[in-house]
Formats: structure tokens, C-alpha cells, sequence
């Protein structure tokens, strides 16, 4: 397998990604800055990193997605390969089109950085064979997921929510939704095959027994799960080096 974390000015969870990609994982892992116009060959997996793409001045993710490396990233999920945005990431991937919905100013009107419990929901590469619940860390105070049109019933109807915040249990309640996303929506899917993953808990952060916990571990682990079961595909889906 072979990952791609794309980098923005702002990024600061990009040396978290890489790290849990390339040593936690093993997974070959290329770094492609944000002026870059074309990915690496054969890349199976884009990510997407937190931080603060260009201060997040407009918009979260407003200008990030005039960068040239966008439309390869836009070519890579087309062709059906696995892209990934964590906070930020999520937040430049709906700007970008490539997610519905948008990420919105938390309800409390503050950060909140804490750990959340999420439980996976749906079908797509990202949350197969998943425990019931995963306990991750949220850092962010434009969290808050709103649907097209606030139309929460038309995403639940397409399969496209991934991540619901929850209770240890897995129990929804309102106390455990930390920025009152709508339908306590944590991560949603689109692209053709629900290849493209947006989450805003950081997995990366949560990956080895350093952290506190591995929980973070498991998505990556279904990551490299579905790019093996896919492998002669992907080999196809990266950019020219």
C-alpha cells in the first residue's frame, strides 16, 4: 500500500498522520506539498491532515481548495481511491465538493478539545470490521455537521453517514454530541464506491499505546484492509510520479 498526506500551510497533525501511516502501520507513505499539481504513482490512499489550511481565513478550508493539488485529489477519488480528511481535511474536502454538507461553527461557540466516542455506521471501506466504538480525540471549533439543505433524512437515505459521536455504550444522547452536529454526525463518506472519508475525531492521534489508546489504530488498519482487497485497481489510481 502506498498513502499520500498532502500538506497545507496551517497543517499541524501532519506529522501524526505520517508517523501512524509510515511507522505505526508500515505503509509506504509520500509527503506532497500543497502546490504540487500531481500525486505519486500508484497511490492508494490521499490524506488529509488537521491544522489550519491558511488560518482558516473565509472559511475552514475555503482556500485550501484552490490549491493545485486539489484536482488530483479530485482525479484519485474519481477513479475510486481511498481519500481521507481528518478535521481540517474534512473541512477542505466539502469546500472542495468532494463531501456533502458543511462543517459549521460549534454550538458552544468554543474549541473543545477532548476525547469523544464515536460509533461507525454504514458500509464503506473505512469502517469495516470496526469495534462498536471507538474512543478518538476531537480538536476543533467548526465541528458542527449540517447536511445539504439541514436534509438529514436524504444523507441517512444514501448511506452516507460513517461516524456518529455516541456514549461509551454506543448509546446516542445529546451530552455526547460535542458540537451539535446534526443527527450527531462525527464522519460522512461520498465519492463512487464511499471512498472518501470525512472525520473530524483524529484517528492519527489515538493510534498507539503512547497516546493513551490504539482505538485511532483500527480505522487505519480497515484502510489497509480495503486498499489489499483492491490492490490491482489501485496500482491504476495514482497520478503520473
Amino acid at each position: 500500500m502506498h498513502a499520500a498526506v498532502v500538506v497545507f500551510p496551517g497543517s499541524n497533525a501532519d506529522a501524526e498522520m505520517i508517523r501512524t501511516l509510515r511507522d505505526v502501520l508500515g505503509v509506504r507513505t509520500s509527503v506532497v506539498w500543497h502546490g504540487e499539481s500531481s500525486l505519486p504513482g500508484a497511490v492508494d490512499l490521499v490524506a488529509l491532515p488537521g491544522g489550519f489550511s491558511y488560518g482558516d481565513y473565509l472559511r475552514c478550508g475555503a482556500i485550501a481548495r484552490t490549491s493545485p493539488i486539489i484536482g488530483a485529489v479530485r482525479a484519485h477519488a474519481a477513479r475510486g481511491g481511498l481519500v481521507l480528511g481528518v478535521c481540517n481535511g474534512f473541512q477542505i474536502l466539502t469546500e472542495c465538493g468532494l463531501l456533502d454538507g458543511a462543517l459549521t461553527r460549534n454550538e458552544n461557540l468554543r474549541f473543545d478539545c477532548r476525547d469523544v466516542y464515536v460509533r461507525p455506521e454504514g458500509d464503506s471501506p473505512f469502517v469495516r470490521g470496526l469495534p462498536r466504538v471507538l474512543r478518538l480525540p476531537i480538536a476543533h471549533a467548526e465541528g458542527r455537521y449540517v447536511p445539504p439543505g439541514g436534509d438529514l433524512g436524504a444523507l441517512e437515505a444514501r448511506g452516507l453517514v460513517a461516524f456518529r459521536y455516541c456514549e461509551r455504550d454506543g448509546a446516542l444522547t445529546t451530552g455526547a454530541n460535542p458540537n451539535g452536529s446534526l443527527g450527531a454526525i462525527a464522519g460522512v463518506t461520498g465519492g463512487p464506491s464511499r471512498n472518501v472519508l470525512g472525520l473530524m475525531p483524529h484517528p492519527e492521534r489515538m493510534s498507539e499505546p503512547l497516546h493513551g489508546g490504539e482505538d485511532g489504530r483500527h480505522l487505519f488498519e480497515a484502510i489497509v484492509r480495503s486498499a489489499a482487497a483492491s490492490a490491482p485497481a489501485a496500482s491504476l489510481s495514482g497520478s503520473a510520479p
